[in-house]
C-alpha cells in the first residue's frame, strides 16, 4: 500500500479536524489530502526523481511526505545541521531532486546541477493553490517502491542512504495504529527533527489514528513543557536525554502536565534513575519504552506502562530489573539473540539482535539486504526467562581488554547509578599492553561533588577489576547530537587523545 493511501482512508473520516499544527498555522484532514494531492501533482510535472526536505520541523513536512508518495519518488529529509560542505554533497548525491529548504539554507548549498530549489513557503503555496486542477486522490503512473529514504549520520565514512519501501512504513502503521482510534482532544507533540526516523513515523501513526500533531522546530525544554501545557498535549515522545531535562523544568516550573497520557522514550539506554523520577513526578502518565533502528521502519519492542509500573513497585530484583529493558517483540515481528555464526543463544546469554517482519527494510541504495529475511541490527543484547530484552549497546562499541569482551554499558549503568553521575560514556582507547583500556566520561549533578578515585572504587566494589575504568575524564556536557544520541567515537577520539601520552 502507497502511504498516500493511508492518508487517503484517514482524510473522509476525520474531515474538518485538525491533524498538523505549527507556529503559523495548522492543516485539517481534508486540507492535508488536497495539499498533498496538489504537491503530488506538481511534482510529477518536475524532472525530478526524489523530493528533498532540508528545513526544520512545519506542517509542509507531511505535506511534502504525502505529496512525494503521491507522486511517485521517494521523500528525503536531510540534516540541515550539517557543515556546508557536507550539506552540500549530499544534496549533490540526491539529484534530480526538488529541494525544499528552510530560512537560509538556499545560500548554504548554492547552485547544483539537477537540483530544483524552492523555500518552504513555496511548498505551502503549491498545496494551497486553489485554482490548481483537481484530480483523483491517487496516483496511476510508474511509481517507486521507495517511500522514504533516510541518511545516517556518516561519522566514521559517507552517509549511507537507509531505503524505507511504502510497504515496510505502511506493515508499521497498520500494524501498531487502530484507525481513526485518537480521541477528539488527542494531541502529540513532536520535537525531533523530520530526518530522523521517529519523525517520520510520528506523521504516519498520528495522522492514521486521528491524532493532532503539534510541531516544535527543535527541542528546548522549557519551551517544550510550555507547549505540552499550552497545547493540552496528549502524548510526547523524547529521548533519554530530553527527559531528564524536562523532569527538571518541571520541577522548577512546578507544573503537573495534567493533560499529558502517554509518554514514550527511544533512541538510546534511558538510566533507570531517570526513569524512576519519571514514574514518580507524573504518575498519571503511561511511560512506554520503544526499541527501534530506522532499518525497521520504527518500534520493533515495547516496555509498556503497566510493566513500568510493576517494576517501580515490585519487591522482586528480576522484575525490578525490567525498568532497564525494551521491553518484548511487537507481535508483528520477530526477534532473536545470536552468536557470530549466526545461530540462536539461550536465554540470558549475549548476541547479536535480529529481526524480522515485514516492516523490516535493512537495505541502503547500493548495499545491504536481509538473510533470510532477518536484519542484523549490529546491537548487542539479552532475553531474560520471560522474553524481555535488554540491549548492551553497539557491537562495534565492544571494548576488548587483553582478548576478553567487555561491555560498555554494563559499566555505564553502575556509575549512572552513583547519585553525584548525571550522565557518563565508557569507551575503549588503545592501549600497547592490553589493546585497549577502559576510560570514562562523566558529567556531576550540578551541586554535587566527586572525584575520580571516589568513583574508580564505586565500580570496583561492583564489578571485576578489570572492567574499573583506569581512567575518567570529567565534561560540562557529553557529545551528543540533536536527538540526544551520544557521539561515542567522537568521545573515543577525544579521549585517546587526551590520554595519549600515558
Amino acid at each position: 500500500m502507497n502511504v498516500h493511501e493511508l492518508l487517503e482512508i484517514a482524510a473522509p473520516a476525520l474531515g474538518h479536524r485538525v491533524l498538523i499544527s505549527d507556529r503559523e498555522g495548522a492543516l485539517t484532514a481534508e486540507q492535508l489530502l488536497t495539499g498533498s494531492t496538489r504537491v503530488g501533482v506538481w511534482l510529477a510535472a518536475q524532472p525530478a526523481e526524489r523530493l528533498v526536505l532540508v528545513d526544520v520541523n512545519s506542517r509542509a513536512v507531511p505535506l511534502a511526505l504525502y505529496g512525494a508518495s503521491y507522486a511517485g519518488i521517494p521523500f528525503a529529509p536531510l540534516n540541515y545541521r550539517l557543515d556546508d560542505d557536507r550539506l552540500r554533497a549530499l544534496v549533490a548525491r540526491t539529484a534530480p531532486a526538488v529541494v525544499v529548504v528552510g530560512e537560509g539554507v538556499s545560500d548554504r548549498i548554492g547552485r547544483i546541477e539537477g537540483i530544483i530549489t524552492i523555500t518552504r513557503q513555496q511548498l505551502l503555496d503549491v498545496a494551497g493553490d486553489e485554482s490548481a486542477a483537481q484530480v483523483a486522490a491517487s496516483n496511476d503512473g510508474e511509481a517507486s517502491e521507495i517511500a522514504v529514504l533516510l541518511f545516517t549520520s556518516g561519522t566514521t565514512g559517507e552517509p549511507k542512504a537507509a531505503i524505507l519501501s511504502h510497504e515496510n512504513l505502511s506493515s508499521y502503521v497498520l500494524s501498531t495504529v487502530e484507525f481513526a482510534s485518537a480521541d477528539a482532544d488527542d494531541a502529540a507533540v513532536v520535537s525531533v527533527p523530520p530526518y530522523h526516523i521517529a519523525g517520520v513515523s510520528a506523521v504516519l501513526t498520528s495522522v492514521f489514528a486521528g491524532r493532532r500533531i503539534v510541531y516544535m522546530e527543535a527541542f528546548e525544554p522549557a519551551e517544550w513543557v510550555a507547549t505540552v501545557a499550552d497545547q493540552q498535549v496528549t502524548h510526547a515522545m523524547v529521548v533519554p536525554t530530553m527527559l531528564g531535562r524536562v523532569l527538571d523544568e518541571i520541577d522548577q516550573q512546578q507544573v503537573s502536565l495534567a493533560d499529558l497520557r502517554a509518554l514514550s522514550y527511544g533512541g538510546g539506554p534511558m538510566p533507570r534513575a531517570v526513569i524512576e523520577r519519571a514514574l514518580r513526578l507524573l504518575p498519571h502518565v503511561n511511560f512506554v519504552n520503544a526499541y527501534g533502528l530506522t532499518e525497521t521502519a520504527s518500534t520493533i519492542s515495547v516496555l509498556g506502562p503497566d510493566d513500568h509500573r510493576l517494576a517501580l513497585h515490585s519487591d522482586d530484583p528480576a522484575i525490578q530489573r525490567r525498568l532497564s529493558s525494551v521491553g518484548q517483540a511487537l507481535p508483528t515481528v520477530e526477534l532473536s539473540i545470536r552468536d557470530g555464526d549466526g545461530q540462536p543463544v539461550a536465554a540470558n546469554e549475549r548476541g547479536e539482535v535480529w529481526v524480522r517482519g515485514e516492516q523490516v527494510s535493512g537495505r541502503y541504495i547500493g548495499a545491504g539486504g536481509l538473510d533470510d529475511g532477518w536484519f542484523r541490527t549490529r546491537d548487542s543484547g539479552e532475553f531474560d526467562d520471560h522474553g524481555y530484552l535488554y540491549l548492551h549497546g553497539r557491537l562495534d562499541d565492544v571494548i576488548v581488554r587483553g582478548g576478553e569482551n567487555l561491555s560498555p554499558g554494563e559499566i555505564e549503568a553502575v556509575l549512572i547509578a552513583h547519585p553525584a553521575v548525571e550522565s557518563c560514556a565508557v569507551v575503549g582507547i588503545p592501549d600497547t599492553e592490553w589493546g585497549e583500556r577502559v576510560v570514562a566520561a562523566v558529567v556531576v549533578h550540578s551541586g554535587s561533588t566527586t572525584d575520580e578515585d571516589s568513583l574508580r572504587s564505586y565500580v570496583r566494589d561492583r564489578l571485576r577489576s578489570a572492567r574499573t575504568p583506569e581512567r575518567i575524564q570529567f565534561y560540562t556536557e557529553l557529545p551528543i547530537n540533536e536527538t540526544g544520541k551520544l557521539l561515542r567515537r567522537v568521545l573515543r577520539d577525544e579521549l585517546a587523545e587526551a590520554f595519549a601520552t600515558e
